[in-house]
């Protein structure tokens, strides 16, 4: 069994994010889950350098991360979301009032994993974990 605490650790600028990074690295068992927000998408980049310096382990919601050197990604099948807007499109264009049509969550996630990143952190990914990914980066 165990447990996770959520913590939270407010970041304003680009210049914060490694200290507030180092920082939160020295808790026992921490790890990033980096959400997809205005301010990550735009410092994304700084993020993913600086996890591994502070040997943080990340989750991303963008599956650009990982080919960029984040450890895991798992997101939404964008493809798959544009495709069922592009029908929404269609049904409306064809008529039908936007107010009545369902709203639909996403049903379709990947996996994205960086075992490069992993080995730098000096982490085991478990094989089933890895044959269930969608995209592997060795």
């Amino acid at each position: 069994m165990f447990s996770v605490e959520i913590i939270t650790m407010p970041v304003g600028s680009e210049v914060e994010i490694a200290p507030a990074l180092t920082a939160f690295s020295q808790q026992p068992g921490a790890g990033l889950v980096a959400i997809p927000d205005s301010f990550t998408r735009e410092h994304l980049q700084r993020i993913i350098s600086v996890c591994p310096q502070t040997r943080l382990p990340a989750l991303y919601a963008n599956l650009v991360a990982t080919p960029d050197g984040g450890l895991l990604a798992y997101a939404v099948d964008t493809r798959t979301l544009f495709h069922r807007a592009a029908s929404y499109v269609d049904r409306i264009l064809r008529g039908a009032k936007p107010s009545e049509l369902p709203v639909e969550q996403p049903t379709q996630f990947e996996l994205s994993i960086n075992l490069k990143t992993a080995k730098a952190l000096g982490l085991d990914i478990p094989a089933t974990l890895v044959t269930r990914a969608d995209e592997v980066i060795e």
